[in-house]
């Protein structure tokens, strides 16, 4: 038997964010050979705080919700014409619907804001919710038109410090860096490892000099890793920066088509999972922002 792909699935609700968010999962998917789902959740109204008078304004509410079906399903085909297109009208609140077709999804996209949501927002609570709870990849599209438009052939991915095995065998790719490298393979590009470190204290010149050499080891095994677990290879930059991860990741955002993260999940907590870093990039990157979820 052969194995069964999952499609990329991103969410419409007929406002400018999230038609970049479907060209952006649509050319994601024709880069993976991989179907795309476009979902709509038919109560969206009623969770930005529109309420159907009457219940005769139900059909209606239907009516729009398959015609935004109908109009992205268009876009996307003509977008990546070659592409497999699936079309899906949830009666559910956007987040509880897109986190339930993220449970068989290759990677969920969303945009940064909803329709309704203010234009101040940074990120819209849709993006936010579904980053923060989702099982599997999120892509919130947000950041400068050059970058989202993948301009500058470098996806850029956050290596946390991780702990040593032990072992002389190369440890596994994280989730994250192997998405990076995988994306950064299928877009012809290059990517760029950053790793941030920061000095407790005073400290003199040879033990800033330790914190580097340590923070250059640990992307050396992280790619390493990723070499021995058969990840076609890519170029790749690597960067220790001394300061605060959220200053860095930010700052390699501005030369990024994507800037990919991870994110640990525990198991058996429901609520938002999401640090201060992640948190920070989704709210201020310059480019589109990859959340991979770590068990």
């Amino acid at each position: 038997m052969g194995t069964v792909e999952l499609p990329v699935v991103v969410g419409v609700d007929g406002s400018e964010a999230a038609s970049g968010a479907l060209d952006w999962a649509a050319e994601l998917a024709g880069r993976r050979g991989l179907p795309l789902r476009i979902v709509h959740a038919s109560l969206w109204e009623r969770y930005e705080g529109y309420v159907p008078a009457t219940a005769a304004d139900r059909p209606a509410e239907r009516l729009r919700g398959e015609a935004v079906l109908a109009t992205a399903a268009e876009r996307a085909g003509r977008r990546v014409p070659a592409l497999k297109v699936m079309t899906d009208l949830a009666a559910d609140d956007a987040v509880t619907a897109l986190l339930r077709a993220g449970q068989s999804a290759e990677a969920l996209v969303v945009g940064s804001r909803g329709r309704g949501e203010f234009a101040s927002l940074l990120l819209g609570s849709v993006g936010l919710g579904i980053a923060a709870r989702a099982q599997c990849p999120v892509v919130v599209v947000r950041g400068r038109p050059e970058n989202v438009r993948g301009g500058t052939h470098r996806v850029v991915v956050g290596i946390a410090e991780r702990e040593r095995s032990g072992e002389q065998e190369p440890a596994p790719p994280s989730a994250a860096a192997a998405f990076a490298l995988r994306e950064a393979r299928l877009r012809g590009g290059e990517l760029e490892a950053v790793h941030a470190w920061r000095c407790a204290g005073p400290e003199d010149h040879r033990t800033r000099e330790d914190h580097a050499r340590r923070a250059a080891e640990l992307l050396d095994e992280t790619l390493g890793g990723a070499a021995a677990a058969g990840l076609p290879p890519v170029p790749v930059t690597h960067r220790p920066v001394e300061g605060p991860a959220r200053k860095a990741l930010l700052d390699a955002s501005a030369h990024a088509d994507l800037l990919v993260v991870g994110a640990r999940r525990r198991q058996g907590h429901f609520g938002m999972q999401l640090g201060l870093v992640n948190h920070a990039v989704l709210h201020h990157a310059k480019c589109p922002v990859a959340v991979v979820p770590v068990s």
